[in-house]
């Protein structure tokens, strides 16, 4: 059974296409991410922000994350975006990254 996983930075990723999106995460999800565009599943990731505070906002897309998604081990073979749905996960993720000054 996995651990929860608490995010405490925002990174931005570049898929393979040249597009770019934002997401939470937490520095072991970053290397992933890191070992992920090593392998060619993704062009590359950035740290935008470290050290977010913990708020309403980032329990709540956390909780959604940590129910929803099963954290890789150290060998990938893909790379797992992570959806958000529309409604209060959706709303939740826009809230952290505003008050963070992303956008």
């Amino acid at each position: 059974m996995q651990d929860y996983q608490y995010f405490d930075l925002i990174e931005q990723i570049t898929r393979n296409d040249g597009s770019k999106y934002y997401e939470i995460a937490n520095i072991t999800m970053n290397g992933r991410a890191e070992k992920a565009a090593i392998e060619n599943l993704i062009q590359e990731v950035r740290i935008v922000q470290l050290n977010i505070p913990r708020s309403p906002s980032l329990v709540t897309y956390e909780q959604y994350i940590n129910d929803n998604y099963t954290f890789p081990g150290p060998e990938l073979t893909e790379f797992e975006e992570w959806q958000k749905p529309e409604g209060k996960i959706k709303e939740a993720f826009e809230t952290i990254l505003k008050s963070n000054n992303i956008e």
